[in-house]
């Protein structure tokens, strides 16, 4: 077998070049598949206009409540836990929030109790539950993790949407902003935006968990 000194003897200078070529041509597309995947947006939610009176969630009285559906084991999510924190602290106890974490039947009841489950349970006036068959997850119409929901004191539905710029990253974005705007001043700019996020309902991610 001729060894690299050789090989690289014996190739011209357009072998080369066409070498080159196809390797920067297999990166520009690994980078451009990478971006189409942290800037794919999942489908929005059917977020109800009102509080849905079926719903097992608290509510604090006289205080706005933000609900976040969550995979426990999506990735993408942890940056919008992160988020939530930051909006948590920058309303300073003015609304409350409960994570909702989806169980799907036949899984341990430990399933959900990932390290997503641990940070969230982290921030102060954030309550964490956990959703057996995603029945919560229904009554609110969130089909995506990290979907997100403002709802004022009197169930009003306020915002509806994502809280992180793109795909697993967290950072300044126009879902902060509008909650914080909107529980501060009663107004936003936007009232909507896009959720990035694993599916609720993947069972691809699912079944990577042991079933018990």
């Amino acid at each position: 077998m001729p060894d690299f000194q050789t090989l690289r003897t014996r190739l011209r200078p357009w072998h080369i070049a066409a070498i080159a070529g196809v390797w920067l041509a297999a990166v520009a597309y690994g980078q451009r598949a990478l971006l189409n995947y942290d800037f794919a947006a999942a489908p929005p939610a059917n977020a109800p206009k009102q509080w849905p009176a079926q719903s097992t969630l608290p509510r604090s009285a006289g205080l706005p409540t933000i609900v976040m559906v969550a995979h426990p084991h999506c990735p993408c999510t942890r940056a919008t836990i992160e988020e939530l924190a930051i909006i948590m602290a920058r309303l300073h106890g003015r609304a409350t929030a409960d994570v909702v974490f989806v169980h799907p039947h036949g899984f341990s009841e430990a399933w959900e109790k990932t390290d997503l489950w641990q940070s969230a349970a982290r921030n102060p006036g954030v309550s964490v539950f956990s959703d057996l068959d995603s029945v919560e997850a229904s009554r609110f119409g969130a089909v995506a993790s990290g979907q997100t929901m403002l709802f004022a004191a009197d169930g009003k539905l306020l915002f509806s949407g994502g809280i992180v710029p793109f795909r697993g990253h967290a950072g300044d974005n126009p879902g902060r902003t509008a909650i914080v705007s909107l529980v501060s001043t009663g107004s936003a700019q936007v009232q909507t935006t896009s959720v990035y996020g694993c599916s609720l309902h993947d069972p691809e991610r699912a079944t990577e968990m042991d079933r018990r």
